[in-house]
């Protein structure tokens, strides 16, 4: 299972978040971006509840300002190979 955030941080705290970020399990990707959206992070786990724990701690990030989650695994299909 595969899922993919856009995040916006405080100003100047893009760094510190992408630090914090990459050390969370299941995070495989995490970059600071140019445009609408100031970093993209996609995750990888085995079931919806390991996903949602991930998705809860990178929320708890207090330097974050807005999250999305655009796109999951399995609605709608995926380009992409899973990763096992």
């Amino acid at each position: 299972m595969l899922s993919y955030m856009l995040l916006n941080c405080s100003p100047g705290s893009e760094s510190e978040v992408i630090s914090e970020i990459s050390e969370l399990p299941g995070v495989i990707e995490v970059n600071g971006v140019l445009g609408k959206y100031d970093v993209f992070v996609k995750i990888s786990a085995d079931n919806p509840e390991t996903m949602e724990l991930t998705v809860a701690q990178i929320r708890k990030i207090r330097m974050l300002s807005s999250h999305t989650l655009p796109v999951v695994y399995g609605q709608g299909g995926t380009i992409d190979k899973e990763i096992n």
